[in-house]
C-alpha cells in the first residue's frame, strides 16, 4: 500500500473535488453523475437515516479518490459499494485497491459479511472487471441488456 494515501470521512467541502473525479474518469453517464452528487451530498449532511458511508483518498491532502458504500437495505451484514471512483491522473498508484480495502474493513467491524459490486459488462468496463477480480471479488451474476441493449449488469460478490 502506499503510504502517502490517507482516507477520511468525506464532507461537504469536498463536493467539488469528488464530482470533478467522477467526471474526468469518463465512465459515467450524466444521469450517473447526478445521482453520485445526490448520494454524495447526503452522505456529507449526514441526513438522519443516510446509510450512505463517503469517504475520500487523500495524497498530499488532494482528494484523489471517492468511495461509498452502505449497508443493503432488507439484508443482515450484506454491504453494497455504490460508488469508487479515482482521478485519473492518479490511477495505477493502488489508490483504488487501498480505498477498497479499507472499506472491507470498516464492513467487517460492522459485522457485515458479503459486499457486493455491480457494474457494465461492456468491453469499455473491462480493466473495472479485472479490478474487482484482482481484490477478491467473483462474478455472481449476469443480467443481459440491463442498462441498455448490450449493456449487460454484472454483480460481483466477496464474501467476508
Amino acid at each position: 500500500m502506499n503510504p502517502q494515501i490517507t482516507i477520511r470521512l468525506a464532507d461537504q467541502n469536498d463536493e467539488a473535488a469528488v464530482l470533478d473525479i467522477i467526471e474526468r474518469t469518463d465512465f459515467f453517464r450524466p444521469v450517473e453523475v447526478d445521482i453520485a452528487k445526490e448520494v454524495f451530498v447526503e452522505a456529507a449532511q449526514g441526513k438522519e437515516g443516510c446509510t450512505y458511508q463517503s469517504y475520500v483518498a487523500e495524497i498530499n491532502k488532494k482528494v484523489v479518490g471517492w468511495i461509498c458504500f452502505g449497508e443493503t437495505p432488507c439484508t443482515l451484514g450484506t454491504f453494497d459499494i455504490y460508488w469508487i471512483a479515482v482521478d485519473p491522473s492518479a490511477q495505477r498508484q493502488g489508490i483504488g485497491r487501498y480505498m477498497l480495502h479499507f472499506a472491507q474493513k470498516k464492513i467487517e467491524e460492522q459485522k457485515g459479511r458479503l459486499m457486493v459490486i455491480e457494474t457494465s459488462g461492456t468491453s469499455k468496463y473491462e480493466p473495472t472487471q479485472e479490478f474487482y477480480k484482482k481484490n477478491g471479488f467473483f462474478l455472481a451474476a449476469k443480467i443481459p441488456d440491463f442498462y441498455a441493449p448490450g449493456d449487460d449488469k454484472l454483480v460481483y460478490l466477496n464474501t467476508l
